[in-house]
């Protein structure tokens, strides 16, 4: 059944990367259970611009748990109090009315504050685009899927590929490491053997450009995989340091 809240939504401010950021309080009035925590951030919104406030500024796209672009810090964890969400899944029925919810942004020096909430996330990108290209030609689509694959390896690769980059794993790890993320992206391709041809150089420089970036190190507390919105297992960690050790006496 519907009901409302009453809300306490303590935010963080901040103008920029080298501005000085702050907390400000605001309050809403008659939020419906059914709504998504974005939709409250939205009513929120719209109740600054009618005051002639400025907006808060929080990243978002698709609502619907595939981007991973609405990363907040909701009351302590990443994307909020709820297992396997993105921040645009939770609704606010997990609140209680009266509640003070306070808001963040990501907390990870590799992570610079835009503006308010969002994030400066291409530090992901700049890894991805360390592990480089596949060389190996597999023809048309008919081609490619003739290609022998057992089943429960093409299982554990489309599972290292659903993740989609929200940075969660960064925000929930006591050291900002990106670990779960960068061997998700090496087990995709270390798991099929059209990634096979270049998998020692790309688990080498991925992992170097992740510690160029200043992401700390994995201390295998498992933070990062308890908040993943995707599930993805800290057993694809095991199998980067296995590539990357690989790349090393290989040389």
């Amino acid at each position: 059944m519907e009901s409302f809240l009453n809300l306490t939504i303590k935010v963080w401010h901040q103008k920029g990367p080298t501005e000085k950021g702050r907390f400000e309080s605001y309050k809403v009035e008659h939020i419906s259970t059914d709504s998504s925590f974005l939709e409250m951030m939205d009513i929120l919104n719209e109740k600054l611009i009618k005051e002639n406030k400025e907006p808060i500024a929080f990243d978002h796209d698709c609502r619907e748990g595939i981007c991973g672009m609405c990363s907040l810090y909701i009351n302590g964890r990443p994307h909020g109090p709820d297992d396997d969400i993105t921040t645009c899944q939770l609704y606010m029925r997990k609140f209680k009315d009266g509640e003070t919810i306070t808001v963040e942004p990501w907390r990870a020096a590799a992570f610079p504050v835009i503006k308010d909430l969002i994030v400066d996330r291409t530090a992901f990108d700049k890894i991805i685009a360390a592990g480089g290209y596949i060389s190996v030609g597999t023809g048309g689509v008919p081609d490619g899927n003739n290609i022998a694959i057992p089943k429960d390896i093409a299982e554990q690769a489309m599972d290292s590929a659903a993740c989609i980059g929200c940075g969660a794993c960064v925000a929930a790890c006591k050291n900002s490491s990106a670990m779960l993320f960068v061997s998700a992206k090496v087990s995709q391709l270390a798991l099929l053997p059209q990634g096979k041809a270049e998998s020692k150089r790309r688990a080498k420089n991925m992992v170097k450009k992740m510690e160029e970036l200043g992401f700390g190190g994995c201390t295998n507390t498992r933070a990062c995989e308890v908040e993943c919105p995707k599930n993805i297992s800290v057993s694809n960690i095991a199998r980067l340091n296995r590539e990357f050790l690989k790349s090393e006496f290989s040389e």
